[in-house]
């Protein structure tokens, strides 16, 4: 009763501030700010320098807007810009003051693909083609490190795009600058009419960390990000080349030594690939790609955890070639109902199965301004346990209005009969629409409606799902509904969890006290979930309110949270979390958690979860906490450690702990030459994993890794012990 009325009262005063704001959002500018790129016939340098007399002629941009800690005004850190090109290059050249100069640098480590919100960054987006619904972005440290993204709609950002570019950087006792190269072949962009002035979309954005100030040119709303380029400026002055036919050829070959230890017996594997994948731009809005031999990502591994809900656990994409573009596909950005999900594509049978290989594919993407188009064909090949599969997904997406799209997508997936495996033919597809509204510049709505068929058991099954949301400088508000059948199976999708309809409606207000200078927003809030079955709506599975009245951002970067979560849970089937089974009945407890992290950007710092209170017909007790140790960008430390105590849980009210401990250490001696190595150990099966990883960017996208990894169970009746030896060298060639 007493969390009940805290409940009502929480959620009715938070209703009441809410309904006193103001947006302080403000729409795209009618007329746009210009960037002017001044062109070049002498050599530029990549050194990070800016000394040529090129640089000292070219227009600089520096009244730039501040988004953090506090909408507008003046900003302490100044930032100047500057834009040249040639006949191969566009170059951006930035210069970042900061007081402190070296000594008020703040980077966590050199590898690429960083961690944005823990370091000094300095960031460019583009827009060639003006598609306002579209951008890549190319960022840096103050010690040149690279991080390359596409971003969807300012909605799906995909880090795991690369692109060919290259930067270096230069710190200073007044701050640091960062020098950019970006080649046009590099870039998808329209060939421009004679007579026609190119203007591409552009914005700059800084991230100085020590404050957490975040400014942005042009001006963008603090509830946006510097992806949103419906607010870009105009990159004007440009004589581009004619677009590249932009054939990249990326071979790789890799050696694979296993060997393994069950049931008394060693036995050894050694395994030679040789692969790759072919790029080729046929047009400046259409690309084809193709792959053999298709590379699995062995040089990364997934990390353990251990599962005590109900729903099955997302573990992301990890290969390159499945990567780039993985936003355009209906369901990307999220992890909720996925009609294709590409992490299908190469198993033997689910998703913790063995794999099989990919003999070869291709990919299509077309893009403009007023659609998208795609198409994936796969073949995987058949393995002692498996039959031959083939994949295939069409995309059709169309842009109106001004962020507005709907779209179809179709999936198909054909496992070949195997009279050797006694297998019959299998046939599935999917059929999807899907789409985005944007009825005003703070207002989203997404929706996606997808149908399964399994024409071998002629049976189908529907999945959809819908979310609104109001994203505000002073407040967030979303409602998401999803609906899965029992019997929606995408063969080449993932879905969280079958027979249920979710309901999850919520958001929290947005405070920045303008006296408290130490607290940068606090965020007070709520989230409703609440589950019932999609057969049978009236019978109720599982609800929670997450309540989180202290959820404060401080402007060091340092975070605190406490939140409390009343769940109710209605246990009609077989459940056994880590093998302790719970009694099929009603449940309703609450938990009570604590999260914080210190300034995650200085050279040490702690972040740390626990939560307590009653589960099912137990109690549980669980902690998560990590420590960082960063001497230098050179060199980091860290160690993970988790703890779940459960008593008195279950049929037989059992008590279990467990502890999973992961040791972690990375030497760089540039953003180009790295050595990472964990140890984890999971006391629940007494699983024991090691992997050390040498990675060096001999030359631009081109990577030569060398792998160990060494798998240890000793929790089953047998125990079992993998060990790997990858070898892995890339090469990639632009023409």
């Amino acid at each position: 009763m007493k969390v009940l009325l805290f409940t009502i009262f929480y959620l009715a005063s938070f209703s009441f501030i809410v309904a006193q704001e103001a947006t302080g959002n403000f729409p795209p500018p009618k007329t746009k700010r210009e960037v002017k790129a001044t062109r070049t016939s002498s050599t530029i340098k990549i050194d990070g320098k800016l000394n040529e007399s090129a640089w000292q002629a070219a227009e600089t941009i520096s009244d730039f807007f501040r988004i953090e800690p506090r909408q507008g005004g003046k900003y302490k850190y100044r930032t100047e810009v500057k834009v040249l090109y040639d006949d191969k290059n566009l170059y951006i050249g930035a210069f970042c003051a900061d007081s402190l100069g070296k000594d008020g640098v703040r980077v966590q480590d050199l590898r690429r693909d960083f961690v944005r919100g823990e370091n000094d960054i300095f960031s460019i987006q583009l827009d060639p083609q003006n598609l306002k619904q579209y951008a890549v972005s190319f960022q840096t440290t103050p010690f040149g490190n690279q991080l390359d993204l596409q971003n969807f709609n300012d909605q799906v950002i995909d880090t795991d795009w690369n692109a060919l570019w290259s930067v270096r950087t230069s710190q200073t006792s007044e701050g640091y600058y960062a020098e950019f190269a970006i080649p046009f072949k590099s870039l998808r962009y329209n060939a421009t009419p004679e007579g026609k002035e190119v203007k591409w979309g552009i914005t700059f954005s800084r991230l100085a960390r020590r404050e957490y100030e975040q400014t942005v040119f042009p001006a963008i709303p603090q509830s946006f990000s510097p992806y949103r380029m419906t607010y870009a400026a105009n990159l004007t002055n440009l004589e581009i080349p004619e677009p590249s036919a932009n054939i990249r050829v990326e071979p790789y070959t890799l050696y694979n030594y296993e060997r393994s230890k069950a049931d008394g017996n060693t036995t050894n594997r050694d395994d030679f690939k040789l692969g790759g994948e072919v790029k080729w731009a046929v047009n400046p809005n259409a690309v084809l790609d193709f792959t053999f031999n298709t590379d699995f990502a062995q040089a990364d591994v997934d990390r353990a955890v251990n599962n005590l809900e109900r729903f099955n656990i997302f573990f992301p994409e990890r290969r390159q070639f499945f990567l780039e573009n993985s936003g355009l596909w209906a369901g990307g950005r999220q992890t909720s109902i996925r009609p294709f999900f590409s992490r299908r594509i190469g198993l033997q049978g689910n998703f913790n199965a063995a794999t099989a290989r990919i003999d070869a594919g291709t990919r299509f993407t077309l893009r403009d301004e007023n659609k998208a188009i795609a198409g994936l064909y796969m073949h995987q090949a058949a393995t002692e346990n498996s039959s031959a599969a083939n994949f295939m997904v069409g995309r059709y997406l169309k842009n109106y209005g001004r962020e507005n799209n709907i779209g179809v997508m179709i999936t198909h997936r054909l496992d070949e009969a195997s009279g050797s495996l006694n297998l019959n033919q299998q046939n599935n597809s999917t059929i999807t629409i899907d789409g985005l509204l944007r009825p005003s510049s703070i207002w989203s709505i997404n929706y996606l409606a997808t149908v399964s068929i399994d024409h071998e058991l002629n049976k189908a099954g529907f999945a959809g799902r819908i979310f609104a949301g109001r994203s505000a400088n002073k407040s967030y508000w979303g409602w998401v509904t999803e609906l899965t059948t029992s019997t929606y199976n995408p063969a080449m999708g993932f879905v969280r969890q079958r027979n249920v309809i979710r309901h999850n409606p919520g958001g929290y207000f947005i405070l920045r006290p303008k006296k408290l200078t130490w607290m940068r927003r606090w965020d007070p809030g709520f989230f409703a979930d609440f589950y019932h079955d999609a057969s049978d709506p009236g019978k109720f599975q599982q609800g929670s309110l997450y309540l989180f009245p202290i959820y404060v951002f401080f402007t060091d970067g340092s975070f605190f949270e406490y939140s409390l979560t009343p769940t109710w849970q209605n246990i009609n089937f077989n459940f056994a979390p880590l093998g302790i089974s719970i009694t099929q009945d009603r449940y309703f407890y609450t938990r009570h958690a604590i999260r914080f992290n210190t300034d995650q950007s200085k050279k040490w710092s702690l972040n740390g979860r626990f939560e307590w209170g009653n589960f099912y017909n137990g109690k549980r007790e669980n902690l998560s906490s990590g420590i960082r140790l960063v001497p230098d960008p050179h060199l980091a430390f860290t160690f993970d450690y988790g703890y779940n105590r459960l008593r008195a849980l279950g049929e037989d009210n059992q008590n279990l702990e467990t502890h999973l401990s992961t040791v972690g250490a990375r030497l760089a001696v540039n953003p180009r030459l790295q050595l990472s190595s964990f140890y984890q150990y999971n006391t629940f099966d007494k699983q024991g994993r090691w992997n050390v990883r040498l990675s060096w960017e001999y030359q631009p996208l081109s990577f030569l890794y060398v792998v160990f990894n060494d798998r240890q169970i000793r929790g089953l009746d047998n125990p079992f012990q993998e060990q790997q030896f990858i070898a892995k060298l890339t090469f990639l060639k632009q023409f």
